[in-house]
């Protein structure tokens, strides 16, 4: 019996060896850093009231359409004047001016300038200033070895007459050949 109770004193002793302070810090700090702790929750925001809103812009000018000014008669200003409308049309005036291609110039003997140009079905025509080129009563001014300029009148699409200066510039050698 001696025996049984030297081993019971001995694990005894052994046991409350392991129970020691070996992680008594680790279970301070468990219980330390729970304290002081509480959540908080934000409150909510404040809801603003919801206000319709009328559209009232309908008699403004649309913000995608270009801005001209207005003029009492929308077809006065540069519009061609009628006699342009009771003479007889050149043959250049039924092609768009950018098919047209200006492929050379030639001179007479007082020096004036004459332009070779020439269609899409390939005929070639001899302009000199004071010629209609083009669908937009193109009339040209000058004409240079490297270009000929002209003057369009247009109605764009408020129905406003326009005035421009276009230009056809001399082909190159290698675009000619196409």
């Amino acid at each position: 019996m001696t025996r049984h109770w030297l081993t019971s004193v001995l694990a005894a002793a052994v046991l409350s060896g392991c129970g020691g302070e070996e992680y008594e810090d680790l279970r301070q700090f468990v219980n330390e850093s729970g304290n002081n702790l509480r959540g908080r929750v934000e409150p909510l925001p404040e809801v603003k009231p919801y206000e319709a809103f009328t559209y009232e812009a309908y008699e403004l000018q649309d913000p995608f359409k270009p801005r001209k000014p207005e003029s009492a008669d929308k077809n006065a200003g540069d519009r061609p004047s009628q006699a342009s409308d009771l003479r007889r049309k050149e043959a250049l005036e039924a092609y768009p001016l950018e098919s047209l291609k200006m492929v050379g110039t030639l001179q007479d003997k007082n020096k004036k300038m004459f332009a070779l140009v020439k269609t899409p079905e390939n005929n070639l025509y001899q302009i000199k200033i004071g010629n209609y080129l083009g669908q937009n009563f193109g009339i040209v001014t000058t004409i240079t070895e490297t270009s000929v300029t002209l003057k369009e009148v247009f109605q764009d699409t408020s129905g406003v007459w326009s005035e421009r200066t276009s230009s056809l510039q001399l082909l190159d050698e290698e675009e000619s050949k196409q």
